[in-house]
């Protein structure tokens, strides 16, 4: 047995024990975990049967984006397990039976299709052959139309999904282009024109109250008592009113 040969049967027991452990699993998150090792080993496989492109394709795409949405859906959900496994054992024998019929034809298939090819059967590739570039090389020659309806079919769906889940919230702030273009230079500024005179009447008029509130809470201020006697004043006597701090 060669290097290949046995790193193949690594991966392959790997690939099936997680595999398993996914429909196994109690918790929903170690079942996600387990699904990424599963992609992880069967891109192992791909490398050894020197699928470059693909392996790195389903590292990239399931392990790097959807298996980490999966991820994320299934640990903000909040799943209970107890609910979710409630009648496993009653479905078990008709889950194994339809697994057991999948596994059964698709041996057959594989068998009938690729049982008699040999490893000496296959062709003697070229020293400087490159997987990658033969795939996009046909991709882009005699699969170009499938490959762009295939394209605009995930971008409608893209783009359906956004509009279905767009919401419009009553307290969500916008701005329309359109309305902004249209408003003048009149209907953002006024000008008022006040008289100098009030202007100077209503600042004397705050800052006499900022100095009877700033009296008010002195620690001799009348109220609060002091070494004078309770109001402050010498004898107890009540002080005489601020002066009149009003502008002129």
């Amino acid at each position: 047995m060669d290097a290949t040969t046995a790193f193949f049967y690594v991966f392959a027991a790997i690939t099936v024990f997680a595999a398993a452990r996914v429909v196994t699993a109690r918790n929903p998150v170690h079942s996600v975990l387990f699904l990424v090792l599963t992609f992880v080993s069967a891109a192992g496989i791909w490398l050894l049967l020197q699928a470059e492109f693909l392996a790195i394709v389903l590292v990239l795409v399931y392990v790097g984006a959807v298996m980490v949405l999966f991820l994320f859906v299934v640990m903000m959900l909040d799943i209970n397990v107890d609910q979710v496994r409630h009648g496993f054992w009653q479905t078990l024998p008709v889950a194994l039976l339809v697994g057991g019929a999948i596994v059964i034809e698709l041996s057959l298939v594989l068998w009938v299709q690729f049982g008699p090819i040999k490893s000496a059967d296959a062709p003697t590739l070229p020293p400087n052959y490159s997987n990658t570039a033969a795939l996009g090389h046909l991709l882009y020659t005699d699969y170009i139309y499938p490959l762009e309806i295939a394209g605009v079919i995930l971008l409608v769906a893209m783009v359906a999904a956004i509009a279905l889940t767009l919401r419009h919230r009553k307290d969500a702030k916008g701005q329309t282009p359109g309305e902004q273009v249209k408003v003048r230079a009149g209907d953002r500024l006024r000008i008022v024109q006040v008289d100098a005179n009030s202007a100077r009447a209503a600042a004397g008029r705050a800052s006499a109250a900022a100095a009877l509130e700033a009296a008010a809470e002195a620690p001799g201020a009348p109220g609060r008592g002091g070494a004078n006697g309770p109001g402050g004043a010498p004898g107890g006597a009540t002080p005489s009113a601020a002066p009149h701090l009003g502008a002129r």
